[in-house]
């Protein structure tokens, strides 16, 4: 990070270059000292030091003065400085307009909203909104928090252990023409913790900081285990428990404390679908033992016992494996005729397919298997997550795709989903979820954004649609539900490829209203949530700490200081720390 360094012998400031050698330094200038502009996005690459920023592109440099003209004009009209407007929700509104302006449509956002924040809260998501957020993760105490997922979403970090974009090894660029862009501006400067996902930070997150009424705690089937200093896919449930981010256990655990010091349902927990005859008692115990609301699958990963050899090694799984994956899907539609008064989603099969491309299987997670699967068990609703993308976060070979106008079915080709999308469309037990998927497209690549959401739209329909924000790797989902919110597909796009209006009421069905249905919810009723107590960490018992490997909780100082600095209503100044490209 661009920093000074104390030098005791001397007792002076010098400067700390990062890994920049003297004549890239020459070509940038500090950025806390030398941005133009602090506008609430950002309008040009910072470094930390780590790397070489690129230079400002020519769109970033429009951006840039359009959003430098509105200010002037509106802070005038305010009667106030530019630096104090840019602080304001103006500011923010100013930055939306001035993207729309040059990179297309995408954001609900009017002029007025940069003179009246009442205007510019009246556009984002409404105070009734009911969010059903289908994908949230932490970890268990025991296990450090995975920095690449943090800091994919917050882009050039301080973190030594991160030094570029770590799903962009090609150095690509986005739409905004940066090879690391951010998604969530919020985490901007951050340092990553080892511990910010961990329940006590999850709780803030998502309960405290954002608009969520429900949660639905996820899992990961474990894909290989260390043991004996081996690294290889387990052999049963109890190896593959080494492995899980959270265990069935942990994953019930939470719900279970969430909702009782709410006082109403706040949390549903997925269990963890090993699947295959060798795997079918460890589902039976998983049931009596902590009742999970639904499933979370991953069929790219080593979760398939096929026999009872306690030897042999688990594999990856197909949806449509009468041998292996139907055995599986037999006892939950069995269990699910007993447990649908207490959980009524409990027929809910969630499965990760995508965002993995390549070796062993150039194939796996691909959408071929879904037809037959869902043909065949017309009482379970099959929910792929992430709509089946296949490219591995960075989206920029999907856009070079879309210009070319690579078509599959009169639209354009986003590998896998939209193959899945039209594969899936005459089944209407099968659903797409959004997560990471949106995330990781709404900022850097608008244009996929708005092919994803059009087609989902035009192939499966507005009532077949989920939101996930995949978080808290990504920070509160907050920032997700505004942007969704606000995205249109613009008219122009609408009219050449077919796609539907993405309206008010469809927004209201993807953000919570189809999986309240598809979980049994009483969405109407907002009433009935209670917000979550604001000292939920006092009332963790030793028990639960027990359970989710914590130990004793360190005081969270951090967090009463965040109620403190929300109290005082301190605007944000967005000082960016780095270095930014000056010379060519």
């Amino acid at each position: 990070m661009a920093s000074e360094k104390w030098n005791e012998s001397g007792r002076v400031w010098e400067e700390d270059h990062g890994l920049l050698d003297a004549e890239q330094v020459a070509q940038c200038a500090r950025a806390d000292v030398s941005e133009p502009l602090r506008s609430p996005i950002p309008t040009r690459m910072i470094s930390n030091g780590e790397y070489m920023p690129v230079p400002q592109t020519e769109k970033q440099k429009r951006v840039e003065a359009r959003i430098e003209e509105l200010s002037d004009q509106a802070s005038r009209k305010l009667g106030i400085d530019r630096r104090r407007f840019l602080r304001s929700s103006g500011g923010m509104a100013a930055s939306l307009f001035a993207m729309n302006e040059v990179f297309g449509r995408f954001f609900n956002v009017s002029l007025t909203e940069l003179f009246e924040p009442a205007a510019f809260a009246a556009a984002g998501p409404p105070k009734d909104l009911f969010v059903f957020d289908d994908q949230l993760h932490f970890v268990r105490g025991s296990r450090p928090s995975p920095a690449g997922l943090r800091a994919i979403a917050q882009g050039p970090t301080s973190a030594p252990s991160v030094k570029s974009n770590p799903f962009n090894p090609k150095q690509q660029l986005d739409e905004l023409g940066q090879s690391w862009s951010v998604w969530n501006p919020a985490l901007v400067g951050l340092p990553i913790d080892p511990a910010y996902a961990h329940i006590t930070q999850f709780i803030k997150d998502v309960y405290l900081d954002s608009q969520v009424t429900i949660g639905l705690l996820s899992n990961v089937t474990a894909s290989g285990v260390q043991i004996e200093g081996q690294r290889r896919a387990p052999k049963n449930a109890q190896e593959a428990q080494l492995g899980e981010v959270l265990t069935a256990g942990q994953t019930a655990a939470a719900r279970n404390f969430v909702n009782e010091i709410s006082g109403s349902t706040r949390m549903l927990c997925h269990g963890l679908l090993y699947v295959g005859k060798g795997n079918l008692e460890w589902i039976q115990e998983q049931i009596d033992k902590h009742e999970p609301d639904s499933w979370k699958g991953y069929n790219i990963s080593n979760a398939a016992k096929v026999d009872n050899d306690p030897n042999s090694l688990m594999r990856q799984w197909r949806h449509d494996d009468e041998a292996v994956a139907y055995p599986t899907f037999e006892l939950i539609q069995k269990n699910y005729e007993k447990l649908q008064a207490r959980r009524p989603g409990f027929n809910n099969i969630c499965v990760h397919k995508g965002l993995a491309p390549g070796p062993p299987d150039p194939l796996r997670g691909h959408p071929g298997d879904m037809p037959k699967a869902a043909r065949d068990w017309p009482k379970l609703n099959f929910i792929t997550y992430h709509a089946c993308i296949q490219p591995n976060f960075f989206l920029a070979d999907t856009l070079e795709e879309v210009k070319a106008e690579k078509l599959r079915g009169g639209v354009p080709n986003i590998s896998w989903t939209t193959e899945y999308a039209q594969l899936v469309q005459p089944f209407p037990n099968c659903y797409a979820e959004i997560g990471t998927t949106w995330a990781s497209s709404v900022v850097t690549f608008p244009t996929i954004a708005a092919h994803i959401m059009g087609q989902l739209m035009k192939f499966l329909g507005e009532d077949r649609i989920v939101f996930g924000s995949d978080s808290v790797w990504y920070g509160t989902p907050q920032w997700q539900i505004e942007a969704l919110w606000r995205f249109q597909i613009p008219e122009e796009m609408r009219k050449r490829w077919g796609y539907p209006e993405l309206t008010e009421r469809a927004k209201r069905k993807i953000l919570g209203l189809t999986s309240a249905k598809l979980y049994g919810i009483q969405a109407l009723d907002t009433g009935s949530y209670k917000p979550m107590p604001k000292d939920y960490e006092s009332r963790m018992s030793q028990e639960l700490k027990t359970i989710l490997e914590f130990g004793q909780l360190r005081a969270d100082n951090m967090s009463k200081m965040k109620e403190t600095y929300a109290a005082l209503a301190i605007e944000p100044d967005s000082t960016r720390y780095g270095w930014m490209r000056v010379k060519a």
